[in-house]
């Protein structure tokens, strides 16, 4: 048994992880805003993780054997979390994202060695290899703003903001740290929050075209269920650094309009943007699509898109949602 405290755990697969955690023998405890209760046998803290005093409050003289942290999106979140947790955890969990190997949201240099943006609107899928956790070392990024240009915005922030909350835990380890890049996770119907799952079931359902890229890069996915199992399996686990969580089998955008046209069946229809324009989620035009074989040597077996993607599907179809 272990002591595990979630950093978050109130929706999607950190609720998963929690009740899964608890299942499997493990004293959890959650950490959070208090937005929701924890399920029945998990204790729980109540504080804002960025506000050091209160959170060193909450915790009074607690240690843990694990830190699962959930919901750290920026350098400020990570620098309070190492200092707080700092003697009182023997390993530190960090859910990070593939977004962090993102090409259009990356500074140009030397640190970032895998595959480059798509140079024409003939790319295929098949042009550049997966990334390993090699291909981005967090600590050596120049810390400078966006280039013009690239990707600035949202998606600029949350990966620049990830990226740099890893490397405040690399750079000074202060216990040991893992790192976990997932891929865009899928399934549980109306639990998927991000709606990126429905916008495709909807569309198409309703005959409405879809925005995609003449060549369209494949990128990468986890069930949702899987992914929850990773983050256990994570904790209860001794290794360090980096690692990707990803099902086998990426593939792109237009495989997965097919696939969702083959639940709601009707089929999809198409909008073309050029380069660099805006799509719909999961429309890339650059490659980042991840290498799973760290997590798969360390023992952990994926499960296959093409397995588990019909059923989040149909559960994202027969989720009631207002009509476009």
């Amino acid at each position: 048994m272990k002591r595990i405290l979630v950093i978050g755990g109130s929706r999607y697969f950190g609720k998963t992880l929690v009740t899964r955690a608890r299942d499997a023998g493990h004293r959890v405890t959650v950490l959070n805003r208090g937005s929701a209760a924890p399920p029945p046998g998990v204790g729980r803290l109540v504080a804002d993780r960025e506000d050091e005093e209160g959170l060193r409050a909450a915790l009074g003289s607690r240690g843990f054997d694990v830190v699962v942290d959930q919901v750290c999106y920026t350098p400020l979140q990570a620098a309070v979390a190492r200092r707080v947790f700092a003697g009182r955890t023997g390993r530190y969990v960090m859910t990070s994202t593939m977004e962090v190997y993102d090409p259009a949201t990356l500074p140009a240099g030397p640190h970032f060695p895998g595959p480059a943006p798509a140079a024409t609107a003939t790319a295929t899928a098949t042009a550049a290899a997966p990334v390993t956790e090699a291909s981005l070392d967090p600590v050596r990024l120049p810390l400078v703003p966006a280039a013009p240009g690239r990707a600035p915005g949202p998606a600029y922030a949350y990966a620049e903001g990830k990226r740099r909350a890893e490397a405040v835990f690399l750079r000074e380890p202060a216990f040991p740290y893992v790192g976990v890049r997932a891929a865009h996770v899928l399934g549980g119907g109306p639990a998927e929050f991000t709606g990126r799952l429905a916008h495709y079931a909807d569309r198409i359902g309703a005959g409405i075209p879809v925005a995609v890229h003449e060549a369209p890069y494949a990128t990468s996915f986890i069930h949702h269920q899987e992914m929850a199992e990773f983050l256990l399996r994570t904790a209860e686990q001794t290794f360090t650094g980096t690692v990707n969580a990803a099902s086998h089998g990426a593939l792109d955008v237009i495989a997965l309009c097919e696939a969702v046209a083959e639940q709601v069946g009707r089929g999809p229809r198409y909008r073309v943007v050029g380069p660099g324009a805006a799509a719909s989620p999961f429309s890339f035009d650059r490659a980042y699509a991840m290498d799973n074989g760290r997590a798969s040597a360390l023992g952990f077996r994926f499960g296959r898109v093409a397995d588990w993607l019909p059923g989040a599907i149909a559960e994202s179809a027969a989720t009631p949602r207002p009509a476009l």
